[in-house]
């Protein structure tokens, strides 16, 4: 039996943007973990004022390259710099079309002279292996899907844990019997818990302190228990899925970016090779913000905050287009803080709505009509709202500015994207992003 090609979906449908848009579709939410522990609020605050545990075991998706030409072909269709990439380091991969617009970004960690990890929603890993092998490049890989598509189900291959907070360091300390090797940011550490190897990633969330914690699956249960109960006096919270989806609202990252990959000619048969069942195909979009031609939700890295990780220093896919993006007048990422009362009269019918969470494209609209679009909403109960990541135009991004957000679910094919559905409005006020300072101004300082 033929499996369908991402390419015969878009062609049953009828279009790209036909075959993706959902209304009132489901969040996605980290698979196996429980979706909440101690209560989804009660998790948010740990990260925020004590310490938190959390579970990435499950939903990430792992590639393994490894050969000779391992680093070319990641840099031939990445933007990052591989001058700089020190074994035992992790960049977030940037991969783009020749158009310039991003197909994903990953989280790449150089495990050796010719051997990477590259881990995440798993459109980054597609493109690099699509590639390597049309251009016959001397590499191999290795995956390990998530735990919702791993054939046969089974453990994953790797336990990852997070440990948050202010009382992060602490709890670390606790666990290991003193304090880890200093460590930059992003940069890991080998270290072993009671003789069980383990890598240390020195990460964050939400301007948090943090490490991640890395090792074979088969050490999962043991180093999880140990967390567990090095963080009991610290009054240490696991976090479930409801609170895990939440944080990167508030560190300005945007975990849900429509891949620029359903239009090109060129790339034809690269739609072709996707499965239609997997996230190019099904990764649905909603919202107010309707629009037939499925380039409109194309973004560029530099619209997502990544200009800086951009380096010119080599030739790759998308290079040309990315140095003319520079000089455009692009959107650029915000936060917006919607109006608690408008948040429960609108979304809480007059009440508390509780967990909100939304990757709708929700059109956002200025004194003279709309300045742009949001791309994940979620309830911060230590601020006391929904925020949003947004990405509007430039002369509306100043601190402070007053926007709203139009608030609904287009039908989709059938009716005009300008129609008036009478949705109703939240007021917003623009802010940095990320929103937590720490996360704006040190979080990448030691890096």
């Amino acid at each position: 039996m033929t499996i369908p090609s991402l390419q015969n979906g878009i062609e049953q449908a009828g279009s790209p943007i036909r075959l993706l848009w959902q209304p009132n579709a489901e969040p996605w939410l980290p698979e196996v973990v429980d979706r909440e522990y101690a209560g989804w609020r009660q998790e948010q605050t740990a990260w925020h004022q004590g310490v938190a545990l959390l579970n990435l075991s499950h939903h990430m998706y792992d590639m393994w390259i490894e050969g000779p030409d391992a680093t070319r072909v990641l840099a031939d269709h990445g933007v990052n710099n591989f001058e700089k990439f020190a074994i035992g380091q992790a960049k977030q991969y940037v991969p783009v079309t020749r158009h310039g617009h991003i197909v994903t970004d990953g989280i790449l960690a150089r495990e050796g002279e010719n051997k990477y990890l590259l881990s995440g929603i798993p459109a980054a890993q597609h493109w690099v292996q699509y590639h390597a092998e049309k251009g016959g490049y001397d590499v191999g890989f290795a995956t390990d899907p998530s735990s919702a598509f791993r054939p046969g189900g089974g453990d994953p291959k790797l336990f990852r844990y997070q440990i948050q907070g202010p009382l992060a360091t602490e709890l670390v300390e606790r666990a290991f019997g003193g304090p880890l090797p200093e460590t930059k940011f992003f940069h890991s550490s080998a270290v072993t818990l009671d003789g069980r190897p383990l890598r240390a990633l020195r990460h964050g969330m939400a301007g948090q302190a943090g490490f991640e914690f890395i090792g074979p699956w088969e050490h999962a249960a043991y180093v999880h228990e140990a967390f567990l109960k090095a963080g009991e006096p610290l009054g240490l919270v696991q976090v479930g899925a409801l609170a895990y989806a939440t944080p990167s609202v508030e560190s300005g990252w945007i975990p849900s970016p429509v891949p620029g990959i359903y239009t090109d000619p060129d790339l034809l048969e690269y739609r072709r090779y996707l499965p239609l069942f997997g996230i190019e195909g099904k990764r649905p979009l909603n919202g107010s913000h309707y629009s037939e031609d499925i380039e409109d939700y194309y973004v560029s890295p530099y619209e997502l905050g990544y200009g800086k990780m951009i380096s010119f220093n080599h030739d790759f896919v998308g290079r040309d287009a990315l140095l003319k993006a520079k000089d455009e007048p692009l959107r650029t990422k915000v936060t917006l803080v919607l109006d608690p009362d408008d948040v429960r009269s609108v979304i809480g019918g007059g009440e508390d709505p509780g967990f909100v969470l939304s990757y709708a494209r929700h059109r956002v609209e200025g004194a003279a009509g709309p300045v742009g679009v949001t791309m994940q909403s979620a309830s911060i109960d230590p601020v006391g709202t929904v925020l949003t990541q947004a990405l509007i135009d430039p002369e509306h991004t100043a601190t402070g500015t007053e926007v709203t957000v139009v608030w609904g679910e287009h039908p989709g094919a059938g009716t005009d994207p300008e129609a008036d559905l009478g949705f109703p409005r939240i007021r917003a006020t623009v802010q940095p992003s990320p929103f937590n300072e720490h996360a704006r101004t040190l979080y990448r300082h030691n890096r």
